[in-house]
């Protein structure tokens, strides 16, 4: 029996003209005659189509679009869709900053016809939390940038360090509400001018909960926890405006005591928020992943016979661009090309299965049926000791 160590399969593959790869797969997925002459075939076929070019036609073949094809060439498409990402997200970052800036305009224009200090303050923090999306925003610009020698992987990183400023700056929006707030329960302080201030909590609820809204939405839809962390920040201050228009409420019927206790309530429900979204940065900065995604790439590996076994696999988020490095472990009489050939056909349904999935580094090791992974990985582990 010859062991073949396949190569990973190179991540560019051509196709030219009307290339169809009809494949069959017998019972056991490949077929072994006698004179070791290994057929891999799958019984579907892939038709390449080839359609006009462009970015909407790369992102239309990858989703499956009636009338697009699509193939092997997954690193133009990858490539197409990331930079679509990219520009959504810049274009997202500075449609907040703009939400930002005329809410915060509003409240000035408000606070100059009522002459409220307290509704200055309440301004200047809300300009200050608008100019926190800023780190995000270079972040974004950075991962264009693409990789050198230092910076291997790019820059993408960058957008996860900008996290742990939009969660830093979380968390003091509740200490200083909550601080706020005991304050006032401590010593209590009369409100004036309820109507304006009740108008400009108004506009300050409406303008960051529509930032909030948008956010947290394409952070979700292009897989960026920054983005989403950000966009819980908003919500925050949202959340910090509702409590003065209720604070507004309280004291225009009688009832100032509302003011202090509505904002202590509200600071630990940002307290809450600030424990989820420093806990999804701590994931992305620990290259930690949803099991559920683990599961996920261990499915479509299992729906290839030709891989007897998962040696290893490893996820993880760069940014919001999601890579894969894997090893499994195929039957050790396959050739090189077999082998190849398997490995593309498995990076090609990972690609389709997983929109997130920006590169599948995927290698093969011959399965050995009578040795089990944990007794292969110790000998690995001890083969490396021995050479140090």
């Amino acid at each position: 029996m010859t062991e073949v160590h396949a190569a990973p399969a190179p991540e560019h593959h051509d196709h030219n003209g009307d290339d169809h790869h009809h494949h069959h797969h017998d019972e056991h997925g490949h077929h072994h005659d006698h004179d070791h002459e290994h057929h891999h075939d799958h019984d579907h076929d892939h038709h390449h189509d080839h359609q006009p070019g462009g970015l909407l036609a790369s992102i239309a073949a990858a989703l499956h679009l009636p009338g697009y094809g699509h193939t092997h060439d997954h690193g133009d498409i990858v490539q197409s869709i990331s930079a679509a990402d990219n520009a959504l997200a810049v274009r997202t970052v500075w449609l907040a900053l703009l939400a930002l800036a005329v809410t915060t305009v509003l409240q000035i224009i408000i606070f100059l016809a009522s002459g409220s200090v307290a509704l200055l303050a309440d301004t200047v923090h809300n300009l200050g939390d608008a100019l926190n999306s800023v780190p995000l925003l270079i972040a974004f610009y950075l991962a264009r940038r693409p990789p050198n020698r230092r910076y291997t992987y790019g820059y993408h990183r960058a957008e996860d360090v900008a996290g742990i400023f939009i969660v830093i700056s979380i968390g003091f929006s509740a200490a200083y509400i909550l601080w706020e707030s005991v304050q006032k329960l401590i010593n209590p302080q009369p409100l004036d001018n309820l109507g304006w201030v009740a108008a400009a909590a108004v506009v300050g609820f409406i303008g960051n909960e529509l930032v909030a809204l948008l956010q947290i939405r394409v952070g979700r839809k292009i897989g960026s926890e920054a983005m989403v962390a950000d966009g819980l920040h908003a919500r925050t201050d949202g959340l910090t405006s509702l409590a003065v228009l209720i604070a507004a409420g309280g004291a225009a019927v009688g009832v100032p005591i509302l003011d202090p206790i509505i904002g202590i309530l509200i600071g630990i429900a940002i307290v809450f928020i600030t424990r989820d979204a420093a806990l999804a940065i701590w994931y992305r900065l620990m290259d930690a992943v949803d099991p559920k995604l683990t599961a996920a790439v261990e499915a479509v590996i299992r729906e290839h016979p030709e891989a007897r076994a998962i040696h290893r696999l490893q996820l993880r988020w760069l940014g919001h661009q999601l890579y894969a490095e894997i090893v499994v472990e195929l039957d050790a009489q396959l050739s090189l090309v077999d082998s190849e050939a398997i490995i593309d056909h498995l990076r090609h349904h990972l690609h389709h299965q997983l929109p997130r999935l920006s590169k599948a580094t995927i290698s093969a090791l011959p399965w050995h049926p009578t040795q089990s992974i944990h007794g292969q990985e110790s000998q690995h582990h001890r083969a490396q000791a021995e050479t140090v």
